[in-house]
């Protein structure tokens, strides 16, 4: 029995084996999701020929420290923005020996939102070495703490399933 929907274990099950085919390592650097990424990725056996490392950084001195975002990027745009997830997903790559990366910042609810910054939003980054950094923002919605986040790893496989 897995502890993700069999939706979603699928597509890891795909994710992994075409990584697998392509002899590609994944990095994930994950902030509203808190690991759940590498968590689905790590249901699927063998997978540890393909999940390089993983990041949880959901406080924003964690994505400083362990991802070297800038804190005035941070500052400027918010942890949740464009240019946050670009900078996670680089400092995963750069930080890891893994050939792609993919990150993940957001604002799962049930508070924190602004009318600017609303529950629901989440921002991906997807990195590529010698490839040009990929960005992908959501809206969910006010759907519920789980709802957003699950929705969020879909989203985040199915971006690395078209970097590759």
């Amino acid at each position: 029995m897995s502890l993700f929907p069999t939706r979603l274990l699928h597509l890891a099950e795909l994710l992994v084996g075409d990584l697998k085919d392509a002899g590609l390592k994944l990095v994930t650097a994950e902030s509203c999701t808190g690991g759940l990424i590498a968590g689905l990725l790590t249901e699927v056996a063998g997978s540890s020929a393909v999940v390089e490392r993983g990041f949880v950084v959901y406080s924003n001195e964690a994505k400083r420290e362990m991802l070297d975002v800038p804190g005035d990027l941070i500052a400027d745009f918010g942890a949740v923005s464009e240019p946050v997830a670009r900078a996670m997903a680089e400092g995963a790559l750069n930080n890891s020996r893994a050939h792609i990366a993919i990150s993940v910042t957001g604002i799962a609810g049930p508070g924190g939102g602004t009318p600017m910054k609303p529950v629901g939003l989440v921002h991906f980054g997807a990195a590529r070495m010698n490839r040009r950094l990929e960005h992908e923002m959501e809206r969910y919605g006010d759907i519920g703490r789980g709802e957003v986040r699950l929705n969020s790893i879909e989203t985040a496989l199915n971006l690395v399933r078209r970097m590759m």
